[in-house]
């Protein structure tokens, strides 16, 4: 009998929590290892590369100052992103990771029986967000594996406060092209925040990236742009994310977060990671070359893996939790995707070549095991 569920509010005691990539400790324990060693974690889209040499020295610089509290407005960090983007440093916000960001817009703009839109098959966090605060989470339909832009905009009802697209998207790897992004802002209606959730967008070649930020800029419509340090910086163990908005909805935000939300060794590791663009360009070679090579291997393999620009992919079978069983008892972590409403399919996380070629040797037996 539970003390606690009776006297909490309905929709928290019925919410079902998000459930994280399992660590390796974890699984080394399932499987009665010593330790960790040969053990490959595929499963959390983190940087294989880890973070870059400049961050890891500003952390160890700034490990005599841990008794202090960190700087409550991340002014350092604020001023770096600032100069990065050409926008000025009331435009951005620092949170905990881009997760704290999705919260705190719940918190500053939805009100009980108000609604935001969603497309299906994107990040489950936006959903539970929206149970949070008593509200309700519209999931459009995709056009295959990707967003669909027209179908999100046909979602919108008179309680809707705000769309949010994630672009690229976790967990398919798909992205909206950029002239499919600026129609979309122009067709949202002026009531209703437009927030574009980045977190893997800088691990997109330059080239072929799309820029939501001349939207936030021009200040015709009230737009959001989320990125994070934990994807193309190897920085998720700090969990440090960013939103740029005009000033005003920037202050709104700042409004709703706790203070000193964000820690202050991942504030220096952050303004130092900005600072370091032969890792970053590292990282993303580093992705094209695996890509390739899971494709190609799993493909190889029979299976059909979703065509990706980040630094993960998702592949249908029909035993996926069996297979994510015995991918695991050969010592491959991976991400079975049923919590995000694909229970036939799994997801695996772009690591090192050798990563790679130990996950594809595991897979190659996992499928004779289960066929």
């Amino acid at each position: 009998m539970s003390l606690f569920a009776p006297l909490a509010n309905s929709w928290i005691a019925s919410q079902r929590p998000y459930q994280p990539g399992r660590p390796i400790e974890e699984v080394a324990r399932e499987l009665g290892l010593g330790d960790v060693e040969g053990i490959v974690k595929l499963a959390s889209n983190e940087n294989a590369l880890g973070p870059s040499p400049k961050a890891q020295e500003a952390m160890r610089k700034a490990i005599p100052q841990m008794h202090l509290y960190p700087d409550g407005g991340s002014f350092y960090l604020r001023q770096a992103i600032a100069k990065k983007y050409g926008i000025s440093d009331d435009m951005t916000m620092l949170g905990c990771g881009c997760n704290e960001h999705a919260v705190l817009l719940a918190h500053a703009f939805m009100d009980k029986g108000d609604n935001w839109v969603v497309s299906e098959r994107s990040f489950v966090v936006y959903k539970l967000v929206a149970s949070l605060y008593h509200c309700q989470c519209i999931e459009a339909p995709m056009k295959g594996m990707t967003h669909d832009l027209d179908a999100m905009l046909a979602a919108i009802t008179p309680r809707t406060k705000a769309v949010v697209v994630g672009n690229p998207n976790n967990p398919t790897g798909t992205m909206v092209s950029q002239a499919d992004v600026d129609r979309f802002v122009d067709a949202v209606p002026a009531s209703v925040v437009t927030v574009f959730d980045e977190a893997y967008m800088e691990l997109v070649d330059p080239r072929n990236q799309v820029d939501t930020l001349k939207h936030v800029k021009a200040g015709k419509k009230p737009v959001v742009t989320l990125r994070t340090f934990s994807k193309a910086y190897g920085l998720a163990g700090l969990r440090v994310g960013y939103a740029m908005a005009q000033p005003d909805g920037i202050d709104l935000l700042n409004k709703v977060r706790q203070a000193f939300n964000v820690n202050a060794m991942a504030q220096a590791a952050a303004v130092a990671a900005l600072e370091d663009d032969a890792h970053l360009d590292a990282t993303r070679k580093m992705l094209v070359a695996g890509r390739a090579q899971l494709m190609d291997g799993m493909r190889k393999l029979g299976l059909d893996p979703v065509e990706s620009v980040t630094n993960f992919i998702l592949f249908p079978f029909q035993k996926a939790a069996g297979l994510t069983a015995a991918l695991t008892k050969r010592k491959v972590i991976v991400r079975p995707m049923a919590g995000f409403g694909l229970p036939e399919h799994v997801r695996v996380s772009v690591g090192t070549a050798q990563e790679n070629a130990q996950f594809l040797r595991a897979l190659s037996e996992a499928l004779i095991e289960l066929r």
